[in-house]
């Protein structure tokens, strides 16, 4: 892979592109067996660039793009785009997507730098991981063709669906989800419970997968219903071959009220049933933890003193994500009933982050592996919980959306990144801004960032004036004549509210910085 210094400006990823391109990645359907794939004569592979693209994997989405890609191209692959018999506004700019990812890589050629093949190795408490991600204990990992083909696709290892010994029973239909378009959503509800195998079936899925996959790591959820039936799953998983344990805490879908969340609530029980799962195995334990808590911290010393070796965090958030208008019944509507949920995808992680923010900021907690997850869709995010402390990645709602092929990005986008700063192996940034969150009280009061207005990038939509006076502190005002805002300086605070709804990312910042009174004086 070929990347740039940091002269150029490849970091800001789909910044490169046109701003109203990015529009245009985010109409793609991502088909199976994409039609405009087969559809290109030059076998240039648009369906995986613009894939690439839509996970913000600008690195791979441009290596390798000839210059003059699409030039004097009639576009058969817009036409043989699925969409394209909607009209030729619908279906996706594919040539133009194509030629502005030509020009970045062209740009890059000019900067290129060393290139290493960087480490992404990673560990769980010593059991070594290829990458960082793994699938999350779900129905994504929940027999062996589906674990042995995400294991084909590149995934370092899972986490298995929940093992128990009692019989599940599933409602139809089971999932919900909240959109921001028609083509994906962005928060996601589950009540889903647990593995429908038996043990046995269980074990033996387990032990074909470890013959099959020595260097993959497995890992066992497991739930029981007292101490004895904690320390003989726990037991069997082992002998099973599974590397590694996972405690499941949280399940916010049980049907008995004394398991899953209720455990993960009660630091009596946590710790109780931690040490009942150690007598029955001598591998890493990790215990999953419910976010539908105040503070996660106690519940993981909690499980530490029981013989946790690691955390994983954080499960579903309890939800209930609409309500069907014309029928009165909550989502997902089962016979005219529903029932509180959980709630994963991308609108969690600002949730997810802060509870491992939390444990990795936790003295009491020091050298306790963490296993994040929580909304990770992309690299970048993944980029996200490891700087905040996690030490291993787990999803499942992204895969559900999209398939395992994120994989695919999700390592090209983070071996991109990694070579472009130089970054050996992922130890060196593992926990990097975990001392970057501070309290309230320790935060710098002195400085205001002003916005600062690139009016070539400007498209003249005022929205930043609409939400600065309605919202904000009536710093902007709006010139109907050049169609430009225009900053006062005297009233603007830096809040920053214009730069969050500029969707041209034409407002960056100026610092200013001056000593300021506080605004109620005692």
């Amino acid at each position: 892979m070929v990347v740039m210094d940091e002269q150029n400006p490849i970091s800001r990823g789909n910044d490169m592109i046109d701003w109203n391109l990015r529009h245009e990645v985010r109409k793609c359907l991502l088909c199976a067996d994409a039609p405009c794939a087969s559809a290109c004569g030059r076998q240039l592979g648009p369906d995986r660039r613009i894939r690439a693209l839509y996970f913000q994997n600008i690195y791979s989405a441009c290596t390798g793009l000839p210059e003059d890609a699409c030039v004097n191209c009639d576009a058969p692959c817009e036409k043989a785009c699925v969409l394209a018999p909607l009209g030729d506004s619908t279906a996706v700019r594919i040539r133009s997507l194509m030629q502005s990812a030509a020009a970045i890589y062209a740009a890059k050629k000019d900067h290129a730098i060393t290139v290493f093949e960087p480490d992404l190795t990673l560990d769980i408490c010593g059991v070594k991981l290829e990458n960082p991600f793994l699938l999350s204990s779900s129905v994504v990992a929940s027999n062996y063709e589906m674990v042995a083909k995400a294991f084909e696709a590149g995934w370092a290892g899972m986490c298995y669906k929940t093992v128990c010994t009692f019989d599940q029973h599933e409602a139809s239909p089971r999932f919900s989800a909240l959109r921001n378009t028609p083509e994906s959503f962005f928060g996601f509800k589950n009540i889903e419970q647990l593995s429908d195998h038996s043990v046995e079936e269980n074990m033996e899925i387990f032990r074909r997968l470890k013959e099959k996959y020595p260097t993959k790591v497995i890992i066992a959820s497991i739930m029981g219903r007292n101490e004895a039936e904690w320390t003989y799953l726990a037991s069997r998983c082992q002998e099973a071959g599974a590397d590694v344990i996972e405690l499941n805490f949280s399940c916010p879908n049980m049907e008995d009220s004394e398991l899953g969340v209720t455990i993960g609530q009660s630091e009596e029980l946590i710790e109780r049933f931690t040490a009942a799962a150690r007598k029955g195995c001598t591998i890493p334990l990790l215990a999953k933890m419910t976010p539908n808590i105040t503070d996660m911290v106690p519940m993981a010393a909690a499980a530490r003193r029981g013989g946790a070796d690691g955390i994983a965090a954080i499960n579903t958030i309890k939800s209930i994500t609409g309500v069907e208008i014309d029928s009165m019944s909550p989502e997902p509507n089962v016979s005219g009933r529903s029932a509180v949920g959980g709630y994963s995808g991308e609108a969690v992680k600002p949730i997810a982050l802060r509870f491992i923010s939390d444990l990795a900021n936790a003295k009491e907690l020091a050298g306790c592996h963490i296993s994040g997850m929580g909304g990770i869709e992309n690299w970048y995010s993944a980029m996200e919980f490891l700087l905040l402390g996690a030490g291993s990645l787990q999803i499942t709602t992204a895969v559900m959306q999209y398939g395992y092929r994120i994989i695919d990005d999700l390592l090209g986008g983070l071996r991109g990144y990694m070579v472009e700063h130089g970054i050996r192996n992922l130890y060196q940034i593992k926990g990097g801004a975990v001392r970057a969150v501070v309290g309230l009280d320790d935060l710098e009061r002195d400085t205001v960032l002003f916005p600062k207005f690139n009016y070539e990038k400007c498209i003249g939509c005022g929205r930043c004036a609409i939400s600065c006076y309605d919202g904000g502190h009536q710093a902007i005002t709006f010139d109907a004549v050049t169609r430009r805002p225009v900053l006062n300086g005297a009233r603007c605070v830096g809040c920053h509210l214009c730069r969050l709804v500029c969707s041209a990312g034409a407002i960056g910042a100026a610092e200013k910085r001056i000593r300021r009174e506080p605004n109620h004086k005692q």
